[in-house]
């Protein structure tokens, strides 16, 4: 099965109206929506929200915390949807290895064709 994660428009419309205003709470909020997006390209029905993962899972929001930079500045019209995605699917993918093997077989199985 092909998975393709294709670029939010409706949240990055939403989120720029909303980033005028309160550009802090918009950058945390990102983070949590994008970690939803890819949590479900990557493991459906696996992600919980705020923090939690599966025991011994990958902890999709951390990663995307940690990306946060180039969610915002996706969000600002400095970088395409194609840019932000690509780097957050290596650096998932990176983290799935260090993970352990059966989150990295599924990750791997997944990344080439979830984040396109």
């Amino acid at each position: 099965m092909s998975l393709v994660l294709d670029e939010p428009v409706e949240l990055r419309d939403c989120m720029r109206s909303l980033a005028a205003v309160a550009p802090a709470q918009v950058r945390s909020r990102l983070v949590v929506e994008v970690a939803l997006l890819a949590a479900e390209a990557y493991q459906p029905d696996a992600y919980q929200p705020e923090g939690g993962h599966p025991s011994g899972g990958l902890d999709i929001e951390a990663a995307c915390r940690s990306y946060e930079r180039e969610l915002w500045l996706w969000l600002v019209g400095e970088r395409t949807w194609e840019q932000c995605v690509s780097g957050l699917g290596g650096r998932l993918l990176r983290r799935s290895v260090r993970v352990g093997s059966s989150a990295a077989e599924t990750v791997e199985g997944n990344a080439a064709e979830a984040f396109v």
